[in-house]
């Protein structure tokens, strides 16, 4: 299938005013999605719930379509609030012991840091692999931390300062072999990098929806590997954790079977119906062509910065390089030109001493080029 990249470009209506390029950090609405969520809202003004969709249905719809895209089954996925919660949902699960060990990635975004950091006061040790610059290097940071006592590995998919892809395929199959548990957070990899939780041995991941899925912000996703499901503690009951949960009477102790036990109680309703929207979109383009989009646009940026004497994080790992453009060049100041960058209407972020940008497949080559010519003039 052929897509029409400009109809596309054309759909999102952030375009008329601003060249978005902070895709990682939070992602733009295209007009179908808003269309759908105004209708949903109009029905739901007219009749209240007797007019839309059930809560389930539309919850199993936006599960059904992530389990296509990460290889999950549909009950091993839930829609959460954000990264954080479901990181702190797994890690208040595990059963770890004093002496286990931790492993996390240095200069890893606090959503998976702080969730485990509870773990300390029970005397389990937190250590931090090397942020490399490839992923080969960080792999051979990685490996020597993955004997006993370490008993569980999380780690971002896409590293959210320069744009690193872990081998999560390569990571997965050493923790096998050695019985740890490898949690992820996906905030930065899915719908950008292609994940299979099966084919990396994947056993927990979070992520949120406003990155590259389009979705809300404020919502996300988890993923529990069915073995899993059971496994973790479940310290948080709520209303809707139990079988027959719009039963309110009598109580009862027996949890749902699946992930959906943790939608604790109401869920924000119209931000699911903007999730699935958001799903519905990408996966009527395809995901894979989204991700080729997005690579090709990245592409087309980091050639014009690297042209003007521009270094990007990225030249490190050529074969894995992906939608991130983290680039600097000697003397930037990364965070006043990201200002004078909104001034002109280009937007993207500081990180690190770098200007990370992100474009996604709705952004033209003209913006990019204008986009650059700008980043260029403004450094100077």
């Amino acid at each position: 299938m052929t897509i029409d990249w400009q109809r596309v470009h054309e759909q999102f209506p952030i375009n008329r005013r601003l060249t978005w390029l902070n895709n990682c950090g939070i992602s733009a609405m295209p007009g179908p999605v808003l269309a759908r969520l105004q209708a949903h809202l109009q029905a739901m003004a007219e009749g209240g719930v007797t007019g839309v969709p059930s809560e389930v249905a539309v919850h199993d719809s936006a599960r059904a379509r992530l389990s296509r895209l990460i290889g999950a089954d549909q009950d091993e996925l839930t829609l959460i609030h954000h990264t954080a919660e479901g990181l702190t949902f797994i890690s208040h699960g595990l059963d770890l012991a004093p002496g286990d060990r931790l492993v996390l990635m240095e200069h890893e975004y606090p959503s998976n840091v702080y969730p485990w950091q509870h773990w300390q006061d029970r005397g389990v040790q937190l250590v931090f692999a090397p942020l490399a610059d490839t992923p080969e290097q960080f792999l051979a940071g990685l490996r020597p931390l993955l004997q006993p006592p370490t008993r569980v590995v999380s780690l971002s998919a896409v590293h959210w300062c320069t744009g690193l892809p872990l081998p999560l395929v390569e990571i997965g199959k050493l923790c096998a072999e050695r019985d740890v548990l490898l949690v992820v957070d996906g905030a930065q990899g899915v719908g950008l990098v292609d994940i299979d939780v099966r084919a990396a041995g994947i056993g927990a991941m979070a992520f949120s929806a406003w990155k590259w899925l389009l979705g809300p912000i404020g919502l996300g996703a988890m993923y529990l590997r069915r073995d899993l499901i059971d496994r973790l503690r479940f310290p948080f009951k709520g209303t809707g954790s139990v079988i027959d949960d719009h039963n309110h009477l009598p109580y009862r102790d027996a949890l749902k079977p699946g992930a959906d036990r943790y939608v604790l109680s109401t869920p924000n309703y119209n931000d699911w119906v903007h999730f699935d929207a958001s799903l519905e979109y990408l996966e009527g383009l395809g995901f894979a062509a989204v991700r080729g989009r997005i690579r090709t646009l990245a592409a087309r940026l980091s050639d014009l910065l690297r042209a003007a004497g521009w270094s990007l994080a990225s030249d490190a790992f050529p074969a894995q390089a992906n939608g991130i453009v983290a680039a600097a060049r000697q003397g930037l100041d990364a965070p006043k030109l990201v200002t004078r960058l909104q001034q002109h209407g280009v937007v993207g972020a500081a990180r690190l001493g770098r200007l990370r940008l992100s474009p996604h497949v709705y952004i033209s080559e003209e913006q990019l080029d204008r986009a650059a010519s700008l980043i260029v003039a403004q450094a100077a």
